[in-house]
């Protein structure tokens, strides 16, 4: 209460409910949840942690008016910004903070600099300054936004706060895509409350209306309230968690300085081959890619070793991720020819693959296999299975053998482990000879794990139908073959 006894307008962070007390637990019974019996022991890189949940609240309201020890503002380089957050701030504040915000001298993209609160209830203010988003420059918006959040809770850290009230950082100017911001902001505080999760006691998200229905869908995967929904939330985490700290990951930046310098990490593999003369200068940095034209030779020879091989393709196959994550695949990803759905039976991701949306004459074929690898680069560390529909498929939609073979020879070892089964789905008697083909003298290893499928009922004995999202079209066209679907089915050998 105010002195004349009207109610105040600052809300007290106790007073809210937490992120577990907004849980209710579904009660589902065996047969309803795969998931329950199939992944016992599979756990989320973002595990359920009763003790960091009870620091999490999801407020909808004024960051402003948040009776905490600090609250953050997102400005410009100025800080001077007129965004509906800064300026409800700048109104409970009262003028003392525009003269204080003066003596900072601005704030660099990614900073985070501290004032005090003046009127409000929050003791201090954190100010910080959101990146301008360009799907072009998306890796550095990614790492600047990351860096609002990880210095704005250092700077709690430092000053020995106990309570922190964010706002939403990417101002909608900022053009930042809502969804992947709240993946960044809720997967950096995550991390941060692994790892320093004493210095805190209250994290509060202070979200708008248009705001709330994203961090809603979104929380559960970086904080879940149970083992259940830890295991529900998995095959919905993007490809890109970060690292230890939440930090976006970017390949080129994981170069290695050589123990010693000028020499060659693979030199006792070659020993009895004439040395290299051209070999690149003698410093670390000369090493981080080695003589490639050597080692393409060597390769032609057939006398570079097994171990040089394979780091040969991963610098190859890292070089393709970088390229797919700087990549601007808004057009490819419209096609919705590629999305990950829920889980098989066994509990391993389940990818679709919808042969009828991607039109091979009409598309750039190498931004597609980038839009593949940045999909899947995450998907594939785990065991997972894809379902291919070639329901309706025409010669507009045949992928090339020759593009099959270089996504093949492309991608990284753990998609070839990790692929559990291939579901071909409404095949045709062209598509299982040309399958076999390729299987056959083409690529190895792949013949076994393809199951044709003639009908959505076998399919779902694997998958249950309310963990894949089917295509309509796919729909429609089952049932005029094969007859309407039931909700479940006997287990067929086959599969």
């Amino acid at each position: 209460m105010d002195p004349l006894g009207a109610p105040s307008q600052f809300v007290d962070v106790d007073s809210l409910p937490g992120w577990t007390d907004t849980y209710e637990a579904k009660q589902l019974d065996s047969h309803q949840n795969p998931v329950e019996k199939a992944q016992v022991g599979v756990r989320s890189p973002f595990p359920y942690r009763e003790d960091i949940n009870a620091k999490i609240i999801l407020w909808k309201g004024d960051v402003a008016l948040l009776n905490c020890t600090a609250i953050v503002n997102t400005s410009n380089e100025s800080l001077t910004d007129k965004n509906p957050v800064s300026e409800s701030i700048f109104m409970h504040a009262g003028p003392d903070l525009k003269d204080e915000l003066q003596k900072l001298k601005g704030c660099r993209t990614g900073e985070a600099k501290l004032t005090k609160g003046f009127n409000l209830a929050a003791r201090f203010i954190i100010h910080t300054v959101g990146p301008k988003y360009k799907s072009r420059y998306r890796t550095a918006a990614e790492s600047s936004l990351y860096s609002c959040y990880r210095n704005v809770l250092q700077l709690a850290k430092e000053q020995a706060m106990c309570s922190v009230g964010f706002c939403v950082i990417n101002s909608l100017k900022r053009c930042y895509p809502l969804e992947d911001a709240t993946h960044i902001a809720l997967r950096t505080v995550r991390r941060f409350l692994e790892i320093h999760g004493e210095t805190l006691e209250k994290v509060v998200f202070a979200v708008s209306e248009l705001e709330e229905a994203t961090y809603q869908k979104l929380l559960p995967l970086y904080f879940p309230r149970s083992l259940e929904e830890e295991i529900q939330s998995l095959p919905y985490l993007p490809a890109d968690i970060g690292n230890a700290e939440g930090e976006p990951v970017v390949p080129e930046r994981q170069i290695r300085i050589t123990e010693k310098p000028g020499v060659p990490d693979d030199a006792s593999d070659e020993e009895g081959l004439e040395a290299d003369l051209s070999f690149i200068g003698s410093h670390a940095f000369a090493r981080m890619e080695g003589d490639v034209d050597k080692q393409r030779r060597l390769i032609l020879q057939g006398q570079l070793s097994e171990a040089a091989l394979q780091k040969q393709h991963q610098r190859n196959y890292n070089r393709w991720l970088c390229q797919a994550r700087a990549e601007d695949l808004s057009d490819i990803a419209s096609l919705k020819a590629l999305y990950q759905t829920g889980v098989d039976n066994c509990g391993r991701t389940v990818m679709v693959v919808v042969g009828r949306n991607i039109p091979v004459t009409l598309i750039d074929m190498e931004k597609a296999l980038l839009y593949f690898i940045h999909v899947m680069d995450h998907i594939a560390v785990k065991e997972y299975v894809l379902v291919y529909f070639h329901t309706l498929t025409n010669d507009y939609n045949q992928l090339d053998s020759n593009f099959l073979k270089k996504l093949y020879d492309v991608v990284d070892a753990k998609y070839k482990r990790n692929l559990k089964a291939l579901y071909f789905v409404h095949p045709t008697f062209r598509s299982k000879v040309s399958a076999w083909f390729f299987t056959t003298f083409t690529v190895s290893g792949l013949k076994d794990k393809i199951h044709y499928v003639e009908s959505l009922q076998q399919l779902f004995t694997a998958i249950p139908p309310e963990q894949i999202d089917l295509p309509p079209f796919v729909l429609e066209y089952d049932a005029r073959e094969n007859g309407p679907y039931y909700s479940s089915y006997p287990p067929s050998p086959d599969l």
